[in-house]
């Protein structure tokens, strides 16, 4: 294909051919157009990041409006793009396809033109943050336990609950806050006094009453925000919120007042992700990081691949960096595919969750995930112990080897690694438990297999126990839980067509001492499944796009118990893909109340909304009070938008 362009810098370009039919021809017509735009229209483009205007609109005309003007690039034009919310912009410029047309300019400058081109569409949908304000600052309690694992030994048992046994069935719906734009419910909130403090996917760090849903204040964030939220006293006395958003930015926000403290961007490659979350000990912040490469691979021109996950330590008062642990060597260039691209490794071994604190050993310990190309590393698929105060590794325990995935394996692409494993990560985090008979690490993997290890042994196996049969997305998904007798576990196991694969989805109890099966309450789907509604799965399926099809259909194809469980008073809080939330007997495994939240509501905050798969923290239950995440818009889960707040009739 060739193209005469005109010398004159800033005017538009002239094609000898016309725009092509075929697709394919097209796509490359449309790349080529692009490049050559930014060489006739940009000369120096190469130097924009510290060149580009400073005026927003002046800076859209000069990098974006070249194609997004111009109707014969196809490129969605200006009015689409301001009806997006501005954190879905700067996804696309971060992480997705705008991604190497962003890369030239500098991160605020992209946070910029994503905030200016949805500025008003933002306005209208978080309206009613200010029609619900009510009074700021309210005493902020902080005792510890206001984290992912309640916790920073991650064992998810909930103290000073009134909710127990006898009273789950009086439980009714006392107020909700449905979230605008939003499709993915992903943030575990914390409640600490009377406020409830929410991440949102709408680009916000809410504090809303925990009685009525009023909003206290609202922060605004770069991007979606994407971890659990974290509450400490910092060792200046600032009782303080850590959490990351998508772009891998962590943010340090005064509890009381919503003030910024601090921000860092800890973006180790670009395609790193803080999915984690953080977890404070002793005046410092520990950061899980982990990349999306493992997906960007599914792209027949990606070079997979280059990234890796580890820990970073960070300065809880100032956000300073104190030391960074790598979970692989930094990689290097390996074998050229078939399809002729240079493929790169080691790499992959992210860290997916929240690290896990043993301040008597004074250690720290994570699960990591598969490697995402060769060589495979003693890192993967295993759980590795550092020392809190240097990082140093101290012992790593690997539960299976060789496991090198990414998503060019689900269509037999070429840059799948030469091991093409099951992709078995330990997604969930460590579980410390202390016994009498002698302190134990429970770990959860994809393997739908349940570890126990022993810390003052570095990390020999105790016991294990296979109870799911394990997928990509199956087995022990986000999280296990503990009240130090029984480990509580949830199943995924989504439905395969793969000889001798056996789902068993449903929770699991299991004794810490031995891993002896307690008892077991397996889930069905219970319905009558409508074969067009099954998801999308791989890359190219689902860009293909189901819009003639309910994102909500009455009978949803995933129903498995992904999210991570909790445990209070005898009770466990286990929710399911197919928006249900069961409510256990934890001595019996007796279901003794499912709240079904699949449906449409209308939050309290005026904006209509609904429910949906309920995925990653699930719930949470303080005092009197059971919250509910209920929305997972990902990997062919039904989207939801709900914060649901459930409590005891009065008088319970």
């Amino acid at each position: 294909v060739c193209c005469r362009l005109s010398a004159r810098p800033g005017k538009r370009i002239q094609l000898t051919m016309p725009l092509p039919n075929s697709s394919s021809v097209r796509v490359t017509w449309v790349a080529l157009h692009f490049a050559c735009s930014l060489l006739v229209a940009m000369p120096g483009l190469a130097h924009a990041s510290a060149d580009a205007p400073d005026d927003t609109a002046a800076l859209y005309k000069a990098t974006c409006a070249i194609c997004h003007d111009v109707p014969e690039t196809k490129s969605p034009p200006t009015a689409t793009l301001r009806q997006l919310p501005a954190a879905r912009i700067l996804m696309a410029m971060e992480l997705g396809k705008m991604q190497p047309q962003a890369a030239v300019l500098k991160p605020e400058q992209r946070v910029r033109l994503a905030k200016w081109l949805a500025a008003e569409e933002d306005a209208k949908r978080d309206a009613w943050i200010a029609e619900r304000a009510c009074s700021r600052e309210t005493p902020v309690p902080v005792t510890g336990h206001e984290n992912w694992g309640l916790g920073r030994d991650n064992r998810r048992h909930a103290d000073g609950v009134a909710i127990d046994r006898s009273n789950v069935g009086t439980l009714e719906l006392k107020w909700s806050v449905a979230l605008p734009g939003v499709t993915t419910m992903r943030s575990q909130p914390v409640v600490a006094g009377d406020t409830v403090y929410l991440g949102s996917k709408g680009g916000h760090l809410l504090a809303l009453d925990r009685h009525s849903g009023c909003v206290r204040w609202a922060f605004p964030t770069d991007g979606p925000v994407h971890s659990a939220i974290t509450l400490d006293r910092t060792p200046d006395g600032v009782n303080t919120l850590f959490f990351a958003d998508e772009l891998a930015t962590v943010y340090a926000v005064d509890a009381t007042t919503g003030k910024p403290r601090w921000r860092e961007r800890v973006k180790w490659f670009p395609t790193s992700i803080i999915s984690g979350p953080t977890t404070y000990y002793d005046g410092r912040l520990y950061v899980p990081i982990s990349s999306f490469e493992v997906a960007a691979a599914g792209l027949p021109t990606h070079e997979c691949c280059r990234s890796h996950g580890g820990i970073a330590a960070l300065d809880a008062t100032t956000g300073a960096a104190l030391w960074r642990f790598d979970t692989t060597p930094h990689a290097v260039k390996t074998v050229i595919n078939r399809d002729g691209v240079q493929m790169w490794g080691p790499s992959g071994a992210v860290v997916w969750n929240s690290p896990t604190i043993d301040a008597k050993r004074g250690l720290l310990y994570f699960g990591t995930g598969q490697n995402s190309s060769s060589p495979a590393t003693t890192t993967s698929d295993a759980i590795i112990a550092l020392d809190l105060k240097t990082g140093a590794q101290r012992w790593i325990f690997q539960a299976l080897a060789d496991d090198a995935w990414n998503a060019a394996c689900l269509g037999g692409g070429a840059s799948c690694p030469a091991e093409n494993g099951p992709d078995f990560d330990f997604g969930a985090p460590v579980i410390l438990v202390e016994r009498q008979s002698g302190d134990r690490l429970l770990a959860g993997q994809k393997s739908g297999e349940v570890f126990a290890l022993d810390p003052d042994k570095n990390g020999a196996v105790v016991w294990r126990k296979r109870i799911g049969s394990g997928s990509s997305n199956g087995g022990v998904h986000h999280g296990l839980a503990s009240d130090g007798e029984r480990v509580y576990v949830p199943i995924a196991d989504p439905e395969r067509k793969v000889v001798g694969y056996v789902p068993k989805p449903g929770v699991y109890a299991l004794a810490v001492d031995d891993g002896e099966l307690l008892w077991s309450h397996p889930v069905e789907r219970g319905c009558k499944f409508d074969p067009q509604d099954a998801p999308l799965v791989g890359l190219a399926e689902m860009a293909k796009g189901k819009s003639d099809r309910s994102p909500w259909p009455e009978c949803s194809y995933y129903y498995g118990q992904s999210a991570a469980a909790v445990i209070a008073n005898k009770v466990v809080y286990a929710g399911a893909l197919d928006g249900k939330l069961r409510l256990l007997d934890a001595d019996s495994g007796q279901a003794l109340r499912i709240i079904e939240t699949n449906r449409a509501f209308k939050g309290n905050n005026g904006v209509e909304g609904h429910g949906g798969a309920i995925d990653v923290g699930g719930a949470i239950v303080d005092g009197d009070q059971l919250f509910i995440l209920s929305g997972y818009g990902m990997f062919g889960q039904m989207p939801g938008n709900m914060l649901l707040v459930y409590g005891l009739k009065r008088g319970e």
